[in-house]
């Protein structure tokens, strides 16, 4: 599985199958104000309203990046996956007495975020029913992993050990992120070099890489097999992301869900024992100028609400139904954003829970009419598109993205 040069990996592993002083604002070095106040108690250790030179930039740098991973590693595991296989004799031939072995056949990351051990990580991490995953910490000490539930959505899985008075890691606010934003990541590199660190910026936002991957955080921190589930934190030590996939095809370029997905999850699993996700219940073309004139639409832009495989472009019960959405209508805007110019609408959606009261602006024919929708549960029937279900990749399996100019991308684990 080592050969996966010009592609975009998911990052787990399976090895068989100038700122103002004293006081000032770092903001070359980060945009929130929690790491804004971890850097100005750096300074003070420093030279307090000392000139700032280069050289004590970067001690305050080095100084808090080692603080970060310090207080971070005893609460980032290694995800051992192991399957059970019959033995075989030296010809290769599976051995008639039927003995089986355990083997490791890869690993991934995963961190602490709940004092009674749950745990986040990547779904794509612990998605082989037939496998059994451990959870070993830093020192040694190793848990049987029970698996909570799994986000169709979004390559988001939480899990639980049978461990006590664990310190979960602080989330941060990735809505809030800006490019340049230093940006540390600690993985279970290779399945073999369990919480290594490596160190970089967030170099872009809002990622799309298609098959349900999007709006991922892209960072230059070395991002490789086995760090899939791992943590990405910023300056101040706060997860700002899940750790997720790479792009092989250049250097530096790794991908990671933000931590605010992860939190609607982990606070529906911690309320209900379950990941529940809110959802229109709607099939739908996003809009752009060549499927408007092809569709002879007044709209280039939107969710058009249709299907062409014979199935309803409104699920029977759901929410859209309810709130008199009708097949053929086209949604501008849900509370005052335009979709698909500020976001897509499954991005959008995202953003609520089940519950929530929203405003939605939609065209019917030359008429723009107002509704009020109410977000329900998503129903079983997953042929929706609100959020688009997440392809479920097995070790050697390919998914094919939406395809790049001049590009091809491949997703493996």
């Amino acid at each position: 599985m080592k050969q996966k040069t010009g592609m975009l990996i998911l990052a787990a592993i399976f090895g068989l199958i100038g700122g103002a002083i004293g006081g000032g604002i770092f903001g070359f070095l980060t945009g929130t104000n929690t790491a804004t106040d971890f850097f100005n108690s750096k300074i003070e250790q420093f030279g307090g309203n000392a000139v700032v030179t280069t050289e004590i930039r970067n001690l305050v740098e080095e100084s808090a990046t080692t603080d970060v991973v310090e207080s971070a590693k005893g609460s980032v595991v290694s995800i051992v996956i192991t399957k059970e296989f019959q033995t075989r004799n030296v010809f290769g031939r599976i051995e008639e007495d039927g003995v089986t072995e355990e083997v490791e056949v890869g690993g991934g990351t995963g961190f602490v975020v709940s004092e009674d051990g749950l745990l986040l990580t990547n779904r794509h991490v612990i998605n082989d029913e037939e496998a059994e995953y451990t959870a070993v910490f830093e020192d040694g000490t190793s848990y049987d992993v029970e698996i909570i539930d799994i986000d169709r959505f979004a390559d988001i899985a939480i899990v639980k050990i049978d461990a006590e008075n664990l310190v979960p890691l602080t989330f941060g606010d990735s809505d809030q992120l800006k490019e340049g934003e230093i940006a540390i990541a600690i993985g279970n590199t290779l399945a073999e070099y369990n919480n290594t660190v490596t160190k970089g910026i967030i170099s872009g936002l809002e990622r799309d890489l298609g098959a349900g991957y999007t709006n991922l955080i892209q960072t230059d921190a070395a991002i490789n097999e086995g760090n899939s589930g791992g943590p990405l934190l910023n300056i101040a030590g706060e997860v700002i992301g899940i750790n997720t996939a790479v792009d092989r095809s250049g250097e530096g370029i790794g991908f990671a869900v933000p931590i605010n997905e992860a939190r609607v999850a982990l606070k529906s699993v911690q309320e209900y024992g379950r990941i529940i996700r809110a959802g229109l219940g709607v099939r739908y073309i996003e809009l752009d100028s060549d499927i408007a004139a092809l569709n002879e639409l007044s709209y280039d832009f939107g969710a058009y609400i249709r299907t062409g495989n014979g199935q309803s472009a409104i699920v029977s019960g759901s929410a859209a139904e309810k709130a008199g959405i009708q097949e053929g209508d086209i949604i501008l805007e849900i509370d005052g954003v335009q979709v698909g110019v500020e976001s897509g609408l499954a991005e959008i959606v995202k953003g609520y829970n089940v519950g929530d009261e929203v405003t939605i602006l939609l065209a019917r024919g030359e008429e723009e009419l107002t509704l009020q929708l109410v977000f329900e549960e998503i129903p079983e029937e997953v042929g929706q598109r609100s959020i688009p279900e997440l392809n479920n990749p097995q070790p050697n399996q390919e998914l094919q993205p939406r395809p790049k100019p001049n590009q091809e991308f491949q997703l493996r684990p």
